[in-house]
């Protein structure tokens, strides 16, 4: 193992009890948590089942996130499903408060006041004091429990309130005195395709408490049952209590054990991951473990405030997909088919927001963690078994057809031609190419499974516009779906190659260029079109349609990653091509804060133009992240637009999920030192590297003159250094020929 390697895990593990700073020091959960960031300030650990988080806003409705910083009154603590920086909903959830005085049950009625000079959050704890009850409140976490400490003011009559977070009339809590401990279950409903339909499975939950119960009892809605041992939400939704007799100042520890699987293995899970009442044991264990992943990437030169947003992205970014499986293994099987299954060999994951994260957040776990994208990749396969079609938007454990394309295809089989193995790659291929070439039955159909509109696509080589794809939680978005369809089947029919199956390579391949049917030489962009061939008029590229996802036909024309030569010949060659890239900044048609713009400031590199690429990838960095709770642009997309950034600032980023390679942009800091498995270290070193010096003047690979504008991924995990001069003016020459440009294959 290399010198620096041992010295930054060994950092990593012994900081806490060294005292030494380690990379989570430089966190900040707060950041993103204004509303246009949708994160929160989850304590758990990377990638774990629940998170734990202050509660300023009840239930789990969509598009609410658990905590907006510009609420100042905390509801309770949460054990959170919600997908960080999303537009979904969170479920399964249960909300713990500690009171004082008379017990209040309504979410409003038990909330506190707080301060955020009284709050400190940190990945492996968080800490706040209620003002309304003078409540010292802690929490810290593992993957699949909490453990939360109260300290209650002197003379109080002190009480803890528990709440599954279910619909009206559904969910059950249990009091066992004897045990000190309360347990329940919370249903969870789906999102999407079968909107507001149970999911087969709940969330389960066990408390334990380190102070037996003075007092209990139940309610459901408003109704309270003193001393009751059990409640079912019939009227409304069922909660708990507890009152403690304890002496001045007294503090209670409860430990929460979760589960998708059932109270049994919620308790085992809470016995396997909190074996004790150590506090700070289990909150220094968390640290430990996130250091040790932050400290993956050791970045050199950079300020404090680029430090922490760095490090908060890279937090981010370690947070999904969730586990799901138990420490034994156990998980619900997917789509509702309604029974019990045991990972074995591997960790089952769930919640996929692969609309947003094949771009970049897959893309950086194949560097950081491949054995971890082995288990993703091995857990979409076993859903598309266990639910008869693979999911392209799996949440919930459930299929929900989300967003568009179908790319489970792009994280895959960019982990496939990665190198990365582990997973049953010939199932993976039968699944895909299933969802590739055939629609299932209607009832299937609309319950999720299969691509949108296939047939259309299929029938005609683009979908067109009057098929509407008629399900109520789609918009039309007829062009942006065959942009997208076109790059999975060309990502597919590189796997199709991989594995001999050269007839199919062929047709996907001619699929791959379907993108040419929504693209109007007449006006030089995608656009919509009818079934008789004709364009959708009028049309403005600056103009929002329904035909476009999230966007405006200036960004979806960019989105052929497969073939950026035939789009550049399709606008007119390379001159044209860089001509309407430039209009595009210039009218500040990019938008980063949606992904369909992530990989347009790269797209120079295939122009002979990388100057281009460096100047407005700096730019984005550094308008577009801050700190503060307003520090992302827009919706984090459970790590996306945080994936962008750290990829970006090492400089480089992969423009085509699917091909093994990134393209260069412009590092941020003068060195960074990515550690790799296998014990291998990749170097960037960006010598001068500033707001200014942006732009790449020279470059060495391991000490070879280097003018290409893109890396191999099997060269990068070798470990290597790429050493870039940086300078204020652009260098015009550096990667413009036509040979430096990235493969497309």
């Amino acid at each position: 193992m290399k010198a620096a390697r041992l010295f930054a895990i060994l950092a990593a593990l012994f900081s806490v009890a060294a005292g030494a700073t380690g990379p989570g020091d430089f966190v900040d959960p707060l950041i993103g948590t204004a509303h246009e960031g949708q994160t929160f300030p989850g304590v758990g650990v990377p990638f774990g089942m629940t998170q734990w988080t202050p509660q300023t806003r009840d239930g789990e409705a969509k598009c609410v996130s658990p905590y907006y910083f510009k609420d100042d009154r905390i509801e309770g603590f949460r054990g959170t499903h919600w997908w960080s920086g999303s537009c979904t909903q969170d479920y399964g959830s249960v909300t713990i408060m500690p009171e004082t005085g008379p017990v209040k049950t309504g979410a409003v009625a038990r909330s506190s006041r707080f301060r955020h000079d009284r709050e400190q959050a940190r990945p492996w704890h968080y800490s706040v004091t209620l003002d309304d009850y003078g409540i010292d409140a802690e929490v810290t976490g593992s993957s699949r429990a909490g453990y939360l400490r109260f300290r209650f003011p002197a003379t109080a009559r002190a009480a803890v309130v528990i709440q599954p977070n279910s619909h009206s009339g559904e969910g059950e809590i249990h009091i066992d005195p004897a045990a000190r401990e309360i347990y329940g279950a919370n249903p969870v409903h789906r999102l999407y395709a079968g909107s507001g339909k149970l999911a087969g499975f709940s969330g389960y939950f066990v408390a334990r408490f380190d102070h037996p119960f003075s007092s209990f009892g139940t309610w459901s809605g408003a109704v309270v049952h003193e001393s009751s041992r059990y409640e079912r939400g019939n009227t409304g939704q069922p909660g708990a209590f507890v009152r403690f007799q304890l002496p001045s100042g007294g503090r209670v520890g409860v430990q929460v054990g979760t589960s998708f699987t059932s109270i049994e293995e919620a308790r085992r899970n809470l016995n396997t991951e909190m074996p004790d009442w150590d506090f700070q044991r289990a909150r220094n264990a968390s640290q430990a473990l996130w250091n040790q992943a932050l400290s993956q990437i050791e970045i050199r030169g950079a300020s404090p405030d680029q430090q922490r947003i760095f490090y908060t992205a890279l937090y981010h970014a370690l947070q999904m997909p969730r586990t799901f499986s138990d420490v034994s293994g156990t998980y619900p099987g997917f789509g509702g088919e309604g029974k019990l299954h045991t990972a074995s060999g591997f960790i089952y994951y769930d919640d996929f927001s692969l609309w947003d994260t094949f771009r970049a957040l897959h893309p950086l776990l194949t560097i950081l963690d491949p054995k971890r994208s082995a288990d993703m990749a091995e857990s979409l396969v076993v859903k598309g078994q266990q639910g008869g079609w693979i999911p392209v938007f799996p949440g919930w454990s459930s299929y929900t057809s989300a967003m568009i394309g179908d790319h489970d295809v792009a994280m895959i089989v960019d982990a496939y031609r990665k190198g990365i193995r582990g997973f049953d790659v010939q199932e993976a291929y039968r699944l895909m190419l299933q969802n590739a070439t055939k629609t299932p039955p209607y009832e299937q159909y609309v319950d999720g499974k299969g691509r949108r509109a296939l047939a259309a696509y299929l029938q005609y080589g683009y979908i067109p516009l009057e098929d509407p794809v008629r399900e109520a939680f789609h918009r039309q978005e007829q062009v942006s779906r065959t942009l997208e369809y076109a790059y999975d089947d060309f990502v597919l029919a590189q796997l199709a190659k991989a594995l001999g199956h050269e007839n199919d390579y062929r047709m996907l391949m001619h699929r791959s260029l379907n993108y040419r049917n929504v693209f109007d030489p007449s006006v030089g962009f995608v656009r919509g079109r009818h079934r008789d061939g004709s364009w959708d008029r009028p049309f403005d590229p600056a103009g929002k349609y329904l035909y476009i996802t999230e966007g405006l036909p200036w960004q979806y024309t960019f989105f052929v990653p497969q073939d950026i030569p035939g789009l550049m010949a399709l606008m007119g060659g390379r001159q044209a091509f860089t001509r309407k890239l430039d209009e595009l900044f210039a009218g500040n048609y990019y938008d980063h804060g949606n992904e369909p713009s992530h990989q347009i400031a790269y797209l120079y590199d295939y122009a002979g133009e990388a100057w281009k690429t460096q100047q407005h990838v700096r730019s984005i960095q550094l308008t577009e992240y801050s700190t503060g709770p307003d520090g992302l642009s827009g919706n984090d997309d459970c790590g996306q637009i945080s994936a962008w950034y750290i990829l970006s600032t090492l400089g480089f980023y992969p423009v085509c999920p699917g091909v093994p390679y990134y393209e260069i942009g412009s590092p941020q800091f003068p060195e960074a030192i990515v550690h790799l498995a296998g014990h291998h270290d990749l170097t960037i070193r960006a010598r001068g590297a500033s707001a200014v010096n942006r732009y790449i003047q020279s470059a060495s690979w391991d000490g070879k003159p280097f003018t290409k504008t893109w890396l191999a991924h099997a060269d990068l995990v070798q470990g290597g250094a790429l050493v870039l001069q940086m300078g204020p003016e652009p260098n015009k020459t550096w990667g413009s020929q036509p040979n430096d440009a990235p493969p497309t294959e």
